[in-house]
């Protein structure tokens, strides 16, 4: 019996929560409070090194998407101090992505005008020399880098799921499911690497996906 690939399992179980980014209100609504450093805090750490990573996979730098996530945070305080964003208003997850978009797109312009004025120190060079670097410069507008945030926030939804399944299944249920769902590993694989038999591989997938389901429906109940 052949089993299904970890993109196929993953996907699926992807499906059932799709546009449910882990957001909690209540989170956000305790920034409110510019003193309690704790959930600034835990604000940071949740979605940090989710805008580092969206800002990498659209052409930059490790410091140029350092500098995106601390502008970016800095843009996102100061609209929070504002009030210009209300949780019921509208999705948290588009908010994000403008914060960071407009980052992105200055980090895009420096380049560019740093290649630009690197491109007139050799006038005698052919046009084509001087401005091929700024032409490829990545465009991280429109579409293309919406697509890539809520892949990237997707994956961040499964990610936050997947440790809260691992805290509350056994060490060696969550190996199981790891290896058989996840890594995609036949069950004969699993079967003799792991020296279980077939029905608990088939109860670790079965159980450990139903969990994982569960938890992450809980992460689209924080965003509703």
């Amino acid at each position: 019996m052949s089993d299904l690939p970890k993109v196929a399992e993953t996907e699926e179980l992807l499906k059932e929560t799709s546009g449910s980014p882990p957001t909690r209100k209540t989170l956000i609504e305790k920034l409110d409070n510019w003193d309690d450093w704790a959930s600034w805090d835990e604000f940071y750490r949740t979605y940090s090194g989710f805008v580092f990573h969206v800002a990498r996979k659209t052409g930059l730098s490790d410091d140029e998407a350092n500098d995106v996530v601390q502008e970016t945070f800095i843009g996102v305080a100061k609209n929070l101090q504002k009030k210009k964003f209300d949780t019921s208003l509208g999705s948290f997850k588009s908010f994000l992505l403008n914060q960071a978009r407009w980052r992105i797109l200055d980090q895009f312009r420096r380049r560019k005008k740093q290649q630009s004025r690197e491109a007139n120190l050799y006038a005698d060079e052919t046009d084509e020399r001087r401005t091929a670097p700024i032409d490829r410069c990545a465009d991280p507008n429109g579409v293309a880098l919406e697509k890539l945030w809520e892949k990237e926030w997707q994956d961040k939804v499964m990610d936050i799921a997947l440790r809260r399944v691992r805290a509350l299944v056994s060490p060696r249920q969550f190996q199981i499911f790891s290896c058989y769902v996840l890594k995609g590993w036949s069950p004969e694989r699993v079967k003799k690497e792991l020296g279980v038999n077939a029905a608990q591989v088939y109860l670790a997938k079965h159980r450990v996906g139903r969990i994982l389901k569960r938890e992450a429906a809980k992460l689209a109940e924080a965003e509703e």
